[in-house]
């Protein structure tokens, strides 16, 4: 269907530059007799390009054959046009007419003489001029079209893979936490059943936000937040200890708009290494502040002087948060991962506008 369309774009091309040249001869109809098979010629040429030589040789890269049937093309047609055209070309008489020689007698104007019997281009050349300059404008519109084409399925093609690895990425961060939260919830079970109706609830509304509103692109960032403080809190009711976990927002509009699920991870790492059980002598400090363009988050926790050993499930957060951040914040966030022999410390900025 588009080399329809091509075809059709380029005999309304040569229709209209032959209709300006028609226009710019006075508006003779005589023009148009003598030129209507330069036209049909140049159209057949046009056909013979988009339909094989260029679909057939030059875009499955065989460039010789695409050359040699080009150069072919344009010679024949042109030695047909030759042969059945009428004397004139372009409104121009190509037999040439005789005249006085140039000798005793000749005219002169300022010294310099006139040729009074100048022999024009020969109709061999112009008709070939004629139809090489349509077969190369021909190819050239195509090749651009196709360029177009192939960039534009490239952009789609990236697309969809970005929107690929996205479900991915989520699919491998929500399984990991729901592990946690139930592991946290048969543990409790056995303690307090009025805290394990409290975890319940909190991880409904955990559960709401992963199925339903991480479905959206963005997220406000009070939601984001509010999954963080339940998350916290489903972790906390597994003990009666008070666990040394503090936090800090700072929120200009709570209806800015953050990628979700995007910060979660740090969390679940901080509280799978930084060994908050013990309490004594161990932290966790979170601190989120936002303006209507950016979003600061701060991360640190206590490192144990010996490895904590936990469970093998998990472990990709934060690789899965770093390929998010370059898929989705491109040039517009900072992650900065500091670690000492005591502490861990993570520290992203966004910039929201662009």
């Amino acid at each position: 269907m588009n080399r329809h369309k091509n075809f059709l774009f380029h005999v309304a091309l040569w229709l209209l530059i032959w209709a300006t040249a028609w226009i710019f001869s006075g508006r003779d109809f005589q023009f148009v007799n003598v030129n209507v098979m330069a036209l049909i010629c140049q159209i057949v040429v046009i056909a013979i390009l988009i339909y094989f030589t260029i679909p057939q040789l030059l875009l499955k890269k065989k460039y010789v054959a695409f050359t040699l049937v080009s150069i072919a093309t344009v010679v024949v047609v042109t030695l047909v046009l030759t042969n059945v055209e009428p004397d004139t070309v372009l409104g121009l008489d190509t037999q040439m007419t005789p005249g006085p020689r140039p000798g005793r007698g000749s005219r002169f104007e300022d010294g310099i003489h006139i040729a009074a019997n100048r022999r024009p281009p020969s109709k061999f050349f112009i008709n070939l001029l004629l139809i090489a300059i349509a077969s190369a404008i021909a190819t050239l519109v195509e090749l651009f079209l196709f360029a177009q084409r192939k960039e534009e399925e490239i952009i789609l093609n990236r697309n969809e893979a970005l929107q690929t690895e996205l479900k991915l990425l989520k699919s491998q961060i929500n399984p990991h936490f729901l592990f946690n939260a139930l592991n946290n919830i048969y543990a409790l079970s056995a303690i307090d059943s009025t805290r394990t109706q409290q975890s319940i609830s909190y991880l409904s509304d955990m559960l709401r936000y992963v199925l339903y509103e991480c479905e959206q692109e963005i997220v406000p960032l009070y939601k984001e937040i509010d999954y963080i403080e339940n998350y916290i809190k489903l972790f906390c009711l597994k003990s009666s200890k008070k666990y040394p976990i503090t936090t800090s927002f700072s929120i200009e509009n709570q209806n800015v708009q953050i990628v979700p699920m995007l910060l979660i991870p740090f969390l679940e790492n901080a509280l799978k290494h930084s060994n908050i059980e013990k309490v004594t002598g161990t932290f966790i400090r979170i601190k989120i502040s936002s303006t209507n363009s950016s979003v600061d988050f701060e991360l640190e926790n206590s490192k144990p002087e010996f490895k904590v050993i936990t469970d093998d499930v998990g472990g990709i957060g934060i690789e899965n948060v770093k390929k998010r951040l370059a898929i989705l914040y491109p040039n517009r966030h900072e992650l900065v991962i500091n670690q000492t022999a005591q502490t861990f410390k993570v520290n992203l900025k966004l910039q929201l506008n662009g």
